[in-house]
């Protein structure tokens, strides 16, 4: 539902702002000239939602044994779910054009947006939501694809792959004299993912606004699995992330 709503947002933003676009032959070189390069920067400020698919082993229910203790340390697990949490980006931006209806982009960017794993016991007392807090380095490769500019406006559609870097590995697992229910749920530093979405590039007189929307899934899986009371009823972890960015030129 959320993201409908954005996605809604998006179109309203694009009908207004193009309510004020400009014949081309009145102001061609709009935008501050962007277009008129083969190279040209940029910067971005977005938001972002993040999610995970999950998969569950087949024993997934069975209460955690603490290795140390050898007794139960959890009721029966009901349920293992996700929900979204909100965050944001700030970037940069080199474009190449390769032809006058296609280009590549490089755009890294700085995201502060957490993950969240919720569990639900047979008692209620031991539900638990694990939050997993990490700051990451993205490094998207992206192909865009545009539409011949009418006026001041031009679609596109971009797709390609990403590189994801953590900073830094937040709370440790590694300490033996860690409380079993105190443990946290770890993901991989690192991981790709493919990375697809729309746009429209918006030609204003010094600069070109692009608002545009993303959908991306990690290739592989990114759940560390260390054996805890967290991680023990997981098979595997895909993050799906959500994203609507605002770029300058």
């Amino acid at each position: 539902m959320i993201k409908k709503h954005y996605f809604i947002l998006f179109v309203l933003l694009f009908c207004k702002l193009n309510l004020f676009a400009q014949d081309y032959d009145e102001a061609p070189a709009w935008g501050g000239g962007a277009d008129q390069y083969k190279f040209s920067p940029g910067f971005s400020l977005g938001y972002v939602s993040n999610s995970y698919k999950i998969l569950k082993n087949a024993n997934w229910r069975t209460p955690f044994i603490d290795p140390v203790t050898n007794k139960a340390v959890t009721s029966p697990l009901n349920s293992i779910t996700s929900s979204n949490l909100p965050g944001f980006s700030l970037g940069f931006l080199a474009r190449y054009s390769l032809t006058p209806n296609i280009e590549a982009r490089f755009s890294p960017s700085l995201i502060f947006a957490d993950k969240q794993v919720i569990y639900t016991y047979t008692d209620a007392s031991q539900n638990v939501t694990k939050q997993i807090q990490t700051t990451t380095f993205d490094f998207p490769l992206l192909l865009k694809l545009k539409s011949d500019r009418v006026g001041n406006y031009r679609g596109y559609a971009v797709g390609g792959l990403k590189y994801s870097l953590a900073i830094g590995k937040g709370n440790s697992n590694d300490a033996n004299d860690v409380n079993p229910l105190d443990k946290q749920l770890k993901n991989n530093l690192g991981y790709a993912s493919y990375e697809v979405g729309l746009g429209c590039d918006i030609y204003f007189e010094y600069f070109k606004l692009s608002p545009e929307i993303k959908l991306s899934n990690s290739f592989g899986n990114i759940l560390v699995q260390d054996n805890t009371n967290y991680s023990s009823p997981l098979s595997k972890l895909f993050l799906h992330t959500f994203t609507v960015t605002l770029y300058f030129e």
